[in-house]
């Protein structure tokens, strides 16, 4: 079944006032990674077009004529748009718009000078601005300005990249008061890559590379630099004096291919004629145009325009079949928005798989008014099973997945497929924006805490993808199992992405792939959302230990990219400028956040230092300074972090950012709660683990070591046995993580609660090539039963204080420290003994001997 490539009916960007008369051309507006006209997406597929010298009307640009006759070229290329580093004359632009094509306006000023040691040059910037906003700033053939081009690195270094930022943004808001329907950005190139002002409506870069490979890995870096917004190649071209003619055309061709096969929003030609004039007088020793100084045809002119009229559907290929799964409980709100936009899709061959999850609302009445939906409807077992579900009633090659409250671009599919094909990925993901029609409290949440993103292990590839835009190979989802069922309302894409790296698949990043993703609308629903994560943690440390710390925090091996920043950021990130600053690529080097001063927020902290600190000051009111220290501690560093939150433009009020800083109070003590909760009521995955039979031993005093001893006739070494008891401790349902190297243990068994136990294994060489093998069980307690015996000994402390004047029998609380201390013993016991039979059972199966524990090579011995 294969959806017909339609327009969509939504709106996809905000309503813009044109500014021009009526019955003209709507002006070009940004839709997450792209440009779109009315509904249409636009390509800004340009040229540069200048600079000239003095024309005959005394502006830097030829005569009418020849404007005339090089726009009638210009569209014969393919292109719709054209850059010029002069501000045009109106009759320019008039002319332009005659021929459909849009103008990117470079604003000109003293920009090679230390322009922030002089008020002077500032004050002329800002000026240059409004004159040509307040100018041609409504003319509808003006596409963008630009209100800097390539700011020389040693300026930016000599002034500072923050205040040259800040200037550049100040500039761009000049423009925007004057005429807030146009597009503002500024153009950077490699030395000065780091600089782009946050309030630029898209990211332009002049980027010159000529080798395939760096091309394509650079524009792949400059699109995570350019996070949700378009991305357009503002300059890129070759010489073909040096290189030569057929060099240049076979260069600029799959230049430009690759750049709108990449997802980028526009790609700009420098230039279009060899006829340049800089500096006083004509440029001859250079030739980058398409054509000659005469208009002649090079060779470069054939091959661009060929990669033009490819631009707009680049195609793939092939096709495979792909089947879009949604999962959806209770997901009225939105699910019409996302059913109406997989209706779509531009992508000739595909299937919608809603799997309604036991919803209790109208979730199987906007599904009928999809005919070309195909519903499933289950009893309500959760999120990964409702996506094994759609799985299994898939007919696709690949399965790609997005949620109820997303909507998707309508080249989502494309883009998705066209990166996973070819690339050696088993999956792709892309990214999920906040739509422009969401509410500002949902703006707020974007940039809280916790929110679905995605980590990049290198430009292309992820660590993990969220589970509301990503793709598989059905082999790849076959080879692993699907979805864990265990998973009921998050964490199912973690687990996934986590099990497809462990047998050594790869899973890469589509830029361009996006999908619109509806934030919670409320706090409270923020709120929910987050202690759904916090089971979905503590079920992922169960099962993934090696992937979180002792107070069960994800660690990420790659760098996150979120509207919202895990942590607070107190130094400032380091600029690599190269030697004397002269470095060709010069990079941005963030500092990782400050994660150690956000324990001051968690459950933990509140726990195990505020709620003491407060009980000890009730008795001691000397404490009372450091108690109110401790929370001020833990609300600035909330303030701070609201105050660093990046706000989308537009959807900003007063109580934005205190909202803010109370969903940074708020969310680690809900989504602690949600893990320990989780965590006091799961034993193992797999319950029957613990409740194996044993057979009954004589007393003896509780041991926290155990050394096994096997003899081996030589045939199974010890690598051999440790693969052995690894598999089987994954049959019974063992939690466990391997020695990640570092260690001095071969792996780390966790018990139910309160236990963790390490086995380490050597083998001893005896005589005839034979081995002793011996595994030492070492049972400890866990940081949690730690920290639950200091609460307990802080707890007794605080009553004994206040009871035992009054009631002597007090004294009797403290017979449940050996209470406690015995019942964690005891489980340790436990667990020992288990792990202990396991292992015996795997080493009797490699036909090796148990040695008694005394004697290593005495007779076998028991448990």
């Amino acid at each position: 079944m294969s959806f017909t490539q339609v327009t969509a009916r939504l709106p996809r960007t905000r309503s813009v006032s044109s500014g021009h008369p009526a019955g003209r051309r709507l002006r070009v507006t940004v839709d997450g990674k792209f440009f779109r006209r009315g509904p249409e997406k636009f390509r800004f597929k340009g040229v540069t077009y200048g600079s000239f010298g003095p024309g005959p009307e005394g502006d830097p640009f030829p005569g009418r004529e020849r404007v005339r006759a090089d726009f009638e070229l210009i569209r014969r290329l393919g292109a719709n748009g054209l850059r010029v580093y002069d501000l045009p004359p109106i009759w320019l632009l008039d002319l332009a718009e005659q021929h459909r094509l849009q103008v990117l306006v470079d604003i000109p000023w003293a920009k090679q000078s230390c322009f922030l040691d002089h008020r002077q040059t500032r004050r002329e910037a800002e000026e240059a601005v409004r004159r040509a906003v307040r100018d041609r700033g409504s003319h509808p053939a003006v596409f963008a300005f630009s209100v800097a081009n390539e700011i020389p690195a040693d300026v930016v270094r000599w002034s500072g990249a923050r205040r040259v930022a800040a200037f550049l943004e100040r500039l761009i808001e000049i423009g925007r008061e004057l005429e807030p329907g146009c597009l503002y950005t500024h153009a950077s190139f490699p030395p000065t890559e780091f600089l782009q002002p946050r309030n630029a409506d898209f990211a332009c870069y002049n980027v010159f590379l000529h080798r395939r490979g760096a091309f394509e890995q650079y524009l792949a870096r400059l699109q995570l630099h350019a996070e949700g917004k378009p991305l357009v190649l503002g300059e890129y071209g070759i010489d073909s004096l040096r290189e030569g003619e057929d060099v240049q055309a076979e260069t600029l061709g799959w230049q430009t291919e690759l750049a709108f096969r990449l997802g980028l929003g526009g790609a700009v030609v420098f230039g279009f004629t060899d006829d340049w004039y800089r500096g006083g007088r004509s440029i001859t020793d250079w030739a980058f145009g398409l054509t000659r100084s005469n208009r002649e045809l090079k060779p470069a002119f054939g091959a661009v325009r060929a990669a033009f009229e490819r631009a707009n559907e680049p195609g793939l290929a092939r096709y495979p079949k792909v089947s879009v799964v949604v999962a959806c409980h209770n997901g009225e709100r939105t699910l019409a928005a996302c059913l109406d936009s997989l209706e779509t899709l531009n992508y000739p061959d595909y299937e919608v798989i809603l799997v309604d999850d036991g919803s209790t609302d109208r979730t199987a009445g906007i599904a009928a008014e999809f005919g070309e939906v195909r519903y499933v409807r289950q009893p309500h077992l959760g999120l990964s099973v409702a996506r094994n579900t759609g799985i299994a009633a898939s007919k696709g090659e690949v399965i790609a997945f997005t949620d109820a409250d997303c909507r998707a671009d309508e080249d989502w599919l494309r883009y998705l497929v066209g990166d996973l094909q070819g690339s050696g990925y088993a999956g792709m993901g892309g990214p999920n924006l906040l739509p422009p029609e969401d509410s500002r409290i949902a703006a707020a949440v974007m940039v809280s805490p916790g929110g679905p993103t995605h980590v990049m292990l290198t430009d292309r590839e992820a660590e993990h993808v969220p589970g509301c835009n990503m793709a598989f190979y059905r082999w790849a989802l076959d080879d692993v199992g699907g979805f864990d069922p265990v998973f009921r309302r998050a964490g199912d894409d973690v687990d996934l992405c986590w099990r497809l790296q462990e047998r050594g698949h790869r899973i890469g990043f589509s830029p361009a792939g996006f999908v619109w993703h509806y934030r919670r609308s409320t706090p409270a629903a923020y709120l929910g959302q987050q202690f759904g994560y916090g089971e979905a943690e503590a079920i992922l440390a169960r099962k993934h230990p090696e992937y979180f710390n002792i107070l069960g925090g994800g660690l990420w091996r790659g760098r996150i990219y979120a509207p919202a920043q895990a942590a607070v950021r107190l130094r400032r990130p380091i600029i690599y400028h190269g030697l004397f600053g002269g470095g060709l690529f010069q990079k941005l080097y963030a500092p990782a956040p400050e994660s150690l001063i956000m324990v001051t927020t968690s459950l933990e902290y509140h726990v195990l230092v505020t709620v003491p600190l407060l009980a000890l000051a009730t008795v001691f009111p000397a404490l009372w300074p450091l108690f109110c220290t401790s929370v001020a501690l833990s609300f600035g560093v909330c303030a701070l972090a609201a105050g660093q939150a990046a706000l989308p433009r537009g959807k900003k009020a007063r109580w934005s950012r205190p909202m803010v800083a109370a969903l940074f109070l708020l969310q680690p003590l809900v989504r602690g709660w949600a893990r320990y909760r989780w965590r006091f009521t799961l034993r193992s995955i797999r319950p029957t683990t613990f409740r194996r039979p044993l057979p009954p031993e004589p007393w003896r005093p509780f041991r926290s070591c155990q050394v096994l001893s096997f003899f081996s006739e030589g045939k199974v070494d010890r690598y051999r046995l440790l693969q052995r008891i690894l598999s089987r401790w994954d049959e019974e349902g063992w939690q466990w993580k391997p020695d990640t190297g570092w260690g001095e243990y071969d792996a780390e068994v966790y018990g139910p609660r309160w236990t963790r136990l390490r086995l380490i294994t050597v083998a001893e060489e005896l005589a005839g090539g034979r081995l002793t093998l011996r595994c030492r069980l070492t049972a400890e307690t866990s940081l949690f039963a730690r920290l639950a015996f200091g609460m307990l000994v802080g707890g007794l402390f605080l009553a004994l204080e206040a009871w035992v004047g009054a009631a002597p029998w007090a004294w009797l609380l403290v017979l449940l420290l050996p209470i406690w201390v015995w019942r964690v013993e005891a489980e340790k016991h436990l667990v020992r003994r288990l792990v202990a039979i396991s292992i015996a059972e795997v080493a009797g199966e490699l036909g090796l001997t148990l040695l008694d524990e005394k004697t290593p090579t005495g007779p076998p011995g028991g448990f």
